[in-house]
């Protein structure tokens, strides 16, 4: 992602609070905003593909996007309303890029590679029956949260996220979002020099690819993550047609309101994830859970430290730190 320029950010502007440091900037501390980046591909959530976009130079082609799972309509219209009544009755702090935050998780030392619980006391009360009812999902098998991520955007302050690959140290294969107040897109680029293999658009359409009668979302509950994507379904399509290389695609997930999203395998590990502004049109909060990756689970270096952090995550008596 492009940098802003004339951002100085950690201060206060006629806006509110800027929490912006270093490259980072939002409406409240920038000179003059950054261009904006359009995507060139669209997620289907029903065959699995990214389909070129309509106004790009890749309409007509597709390639296999595998590692997302996507369930709409997760929570009730009556069950975000409350969540987000007793999301902000605590405190939200600034953050970087215009966004807001809570967090519920263990103190970390990313670089130094240091974890303590910190002032950690658990995932918050109003998240436990949402953690219990996404272990429904076979995708979601053996899913223990020890870290709950809470993030307010709003067009009025520029927010955004840039481009990035979470942390696999500390957090493991899947990440688990669930977005709430409006709909979004989730902005995926890669920066490898690998190629990748473009098939016309209409290939995407072969026998078994079609999802489920009552399917609202992609890889279907089948499908677990030690599959790492690997859809055999799709494997009719073995004849690439193009080749270009993966830094030059940008797919787009469209995020609706309350649905769930879980990132794992190729679109976890080699593809980044970013929100851009002019993809935020009014308030949205997201909710990002994750889980201990191996060194931290059974049989892991620190499966102790794990084991005490998850008992106390899965309290669910916390309040944010």
């Amino acid at each position: 992602m492009e940098a802003a320029t004339g951002g100085e950010g950690g201060g206060e502007r006629p806006g509110g609070f800027c929490g912006c440091k270093g490259i980072r900037s939002c409406l409240l501390c920038e000179a003059a905003p950054p261009p904006q980046k359009r995507d060139n591909f669209v997620y289907c959530p029903v065959t699995g593909f990214a389909v070129g976009e309509e106004q790009s130079e890749f309409w007509g082609w597709a390639f296999l996007f595998p590692g997302v799972f996507l369930l709409e309509d997760f929570i009730s219209p009556a069950e975000e309303c409350k969540m987000v009544e007793l999301m902000d009755q605590s405190a939200w702090k600034p953050s970087q890029s215009g966004r807001r935050k809570q967090d519920y998780g263990p103190k970390v030392n990313f670089k130094k590679r240091k974890l303590k619980a910190g002032n950690f006391t658990g995932l918050p009360s109003f998240s436990q029956e949402i953690v219990m009812r996404m272990k429904e999902h076979s995708v979601l098998k053996g899913f223990s949260p020890v870290e709950q991520c809470n993030l307010d955007y709003g067009p009025e302050r520029g927010s955004a996220i840039d481009s990035h690959l979470d942390d696999w140290w500390l957090w493991g294969e899947r990440l688990v979002s669930l977005n709430l107040l409006s709909a979004t897109v989730l902005s995926m680029s890669c920066d490898s020099e690998n190629v990748l293999h473009l098939f016309p658009a209409i290939l995407q359409q072969i026998p078994g690819s079609e999802p489920p009668a009552d399917s609202q979302y992609h890889q279907s509950d089948d499908l677990a993550p030690a599959g790492l994507g690997n859809t055999t379904k799709h494997d009719a399509v073995s004849s690439p047609t193009r080749v270009i290389p993966s830094k030059e695609a940008t797919v787009a997930i469209h995020l609706p309101r309350r649905s769930l999203v879980v990132l794992y395998g190729p679109a976890r590990y080699s593809w980044k994830h970013a929100i851009h502004r002019n993809h935020i049109r009014s308030r949205r909060i997201c909710i990002t859970f994750r889980e201990l990756s191996t060194e931290f689970s059974l049989g892991g270096e620190q499966e102790e430290l794990g084991k005490k952090l998850l008992g106390m995550a899965l309290t669910f008596q916390g309040t944010p730190v």
